[in-house]
């Protein structure tokens, strides 16, 4: 169970590197939400209450759900959908497999009976991959889907070495939470003050 949901998030990280549509990433942060907290919930050993509400709000409502649905509010009031890609989509999908072999090979020489590696290994690639979307993607909107691929990484860091320290994981999800806040309410206050500053210079040039 655990594994094919670990599969599936790995294609929705690969599929990242190819879309050309803000819509298209944005419909596959709601996706890896739902398989985080299926992860979460399959990872569990015994029934936490305090927990278990954490995992949920923080995978299935915030992730799954209230980020995808502000984005999509964000992309349909500035108008933008495809994305502004310095690169081909072949050189996004060489990185985003590249990324993928090294996070292996990491993995493969980090060896360490007290952590799980698949989660780490999965979570490297997650790091790097929206490090790819940051560095290789022009607009800032791809730069706050990149920045969320990350955020997504380090929650599955924490799922990594949940076994060992069960209230690492409420603290890392709490952080988060938190992290993702402040980068969403970064975002919408930049956009809106471009929005303002675009329209103050149509209207002078107008005025000129």
């Amino acid at each position: 169970m655990i594994l094919s949901l670990i599969i599936l998030y790995i294609l929705t990280l690969l599929y990242m590197s190819i879309a050309e549509r803000f819509r298209s990433q944005t419909t596959i942060l709601a996706i890896q939400g739902i398989l985080l907290f299926g992860i979460a919930i399959a990872r569990m050993h015994e029934f936490h209450p305090v927990e278990m509400a954490f995992i949920i709000i923080e995978t299935f409502i915030f992730k799954a759900i209230v980020i995808p649905a502000i984005l999509m509010r964000v992309i349909h009031k500035t108008k933008i959908d495809r994305i502004d890609a310095s690169s081909s989509q072949f050189g996004s999908l060489a990185m985003s497999i590249a990324a993928l072999v090294a996070s292996c090979t990491i993995t493969y020489y980090m060896a360490d009976s007290r952590t799980d590696m698949i989660f780490f290994g999965v979570a490297l690639y997650a790091l790097l991959t929206g490090l790819i979307l940051i560095v290789m993607r022009k607009r800032i909107f791809a730069h706050l889907v990149g920045f969320l691929i990350i955020e997504n990484g380090v929650f599955l860091f924490s799922m990594a070495i949940g076994v060992e320290l069960p209230i690492l994981i409420n603290l890392a999800i709490m952080l988060d939470i938190l992290i993702s806040i402040l980068i969403l309410g970064m975002f919408l206050r930049r956009m809106d003050n471009d929005m303002h500053t675009d329209a103050t210079d149509a209207l002078t040039s107008i005025k000129d």
